[in-house]
């Protein structure tokens, strides 16, 4: 794979790079009209070819571009229900496979923070990354008889997250169907976690407080963090052997296996929210190793999600199936999570509080069994149908489609991601509250 030199880092370079990827799905739709018209291809052959050029496009752009805007991509990439199968699969190579920095970049950067070269630091470094990925890259490096895995992160992505977030923000707004009155609250807090997401200070801290309040987890392990070899843009850590999830997912595995790495990763997600109110909120599989021994390896703290009070209890409480089933209480929590607005009209309100009843109803039944089976197709069609009868309804046309609390962003975010990584181990009879157990 190629390296980068530069990064375009100002922003009408940055912005004139995704100017040439709009161009550019300008021509594929021009060539989707002329298949459809010439009938060279039948509709669904010429709309995939077109969401395949599209997304070959859109994604060579942001690759380039890194930063804040390959972030949005690698989030999407998530959205298996959402976006076409050829956004998902182009997006999801953000998560570990980008063009990495040269050697002579990084280098610099390693000057920059140390007033070193790596090679003056370690007794090895690599100048080849190993990953390289939305924000930063990583290194194997060598000092003594330790691996460490060191994390740089892009020139000027910090610097370049606001003005990214104006660019694919009409982007955003158009495809989840985005009111602009009253959204600035949800743009603010992805922007808040982007620039967090680029303060390698506070991952450090965090990065050691989460692995710390949980390695008495079982099956679980995390590497150690090392201060003395970090800095705002340079985080080293531990070298961690193992598979990568997507890659120990597709190989064949004993459903033993597969249910043990399920309950790990179950039990630390929810351990996070019930017990430390603050949660790993980009659960992506580049975000995970699986060992030899089959432990589950967390190797990234960059996305941190806190949970309020005032948020965490009318969210879970909505988890109760005897909750959602009665009416008022059902309705008091709604408006709690600013689901439902004291000036909705009365078509609003009946519209929203039987979209998000159904939406509940289907995403909370996990919490409402003892054991749940992550493999089963039929709940997750369920999802995916769900999600495209309400993309495709007319009624909310004219409504204000602005709805609930900005935390809901991440905390969905979460679900979204922890629900698609359980599917894609395949893990059955999972226990739901065991995490319990744990609690000290």
């Amino acid at each position: 794979m190629k390296t980068l030199n530069t990064i375009p880092t100002g922003k009408l370079e940055r912005t004139s790079s995704l100017l040439k990827a709009g161009a550019k799905v300008g021509v594929n739709y021009i060539k989707y009209y002329g298949n459809k018209i010439t009938k060279d291809k039948n509709e669904d052959e010429a709309r995939k070819t077109l969401n395949e050029d599209n997304a070959t496009d859109i994604y060579d752009s942001l690759k380039e571009l890194k930063g804040s805007a390959l972030k949005v991509a690698q989030m999407l990439s998530m959205e298996k229900n959402i976006l076409p199968q050829a956004y998902v699969e182009k997006f999801s190579l953000s998560q570990f496979s980008v063009p990495p920095l040269s050697g002579a970049l990084v280098k610099k950067t390693f000057r920059k923070y140390f007033g070193k070269n790596p090679e003056e630091i370690f007794d090895e470094f690599t100048t080849e990354s190993v990953n390289a990925a939305s924000i930063g890259q990583v290194h194997k490096a060598k000092k003594g008889d330790k691996n460490f895995a060191v994390k740089i992160q892009y020139p000027g992505v910090r610097e370049s997250i606001s003005s990214d977030l104006k660019m694919v923000k009409p982007i955003a707004m158009k495809m989840f169907n985005i009111k602009k009155e009253g959204s600035e609250s949800y743009f603010q807090e992805v922007e808040n976690k982007l620039f967090e997401e680029t303060d390698y200070d506070l991952e450090l801290k965090r990065s050691q407080e989460i692995s710390e309040k949980c390695s008495h987890l079982p099956n679980l392990d995390f590497p150690k963090y090392y201060p003395e070899f970090s800095c705002e843009r340079i985080i080293t850590m531990d070298w961690m052997t193992g598979k990568h999830f997507s890659e120990f997912t597709k190989l064949d595995q004993s459903q033993e296996d597969l249910n043990k790495i399920g309950q790990t990763l179950w039990d630390f997600y929810m351990y996070q929210m019930h017990v430390l109110k603050q949660v790993h909120a980009d659960p992506h599989p580049g975000n995970f190793l699986i060992s030899d021994d089959k432990k589950l390896l967390v190797i990234d703290f960059g996305c941190i999600k806190e949970i309020p009070d005032d948020f965490y209890k009318p969210y879970f409480e909505l988890a109760k199936k005897e909750n959602l089933n009665n009416p008022e209480i059902f309705s008091e929590k709604l408006y709690q999570l600013e689901i439902l607005c004291h000036d909705d009209s009365p078509q609003e309100k009946a519209f929203f509080t039987k979209l998000f009843y159904e939406l509940l109803e289907l995403f909370t039944r996990p919490f409402n069994a003892q054991n749940f089976d992550f493999s089963d197709e039929t709940f997750f069609q369920e999802i995916a149908d769900l999600g495209q009868r309400y993309a495709k309804l007319g009624d909310m046309k004219g409504m204000n489609t602005n709805r609930g609390s900005k935390h809901f962003i991440y905390l969905n975010r979460t679900f979204f991601g922890l629900y698609n990584m359980m599917h894609d181990l395949r893990a059955k009879n999972i226990v739901i509250n065991q995490y319990k157990n744990f609690i000290q």
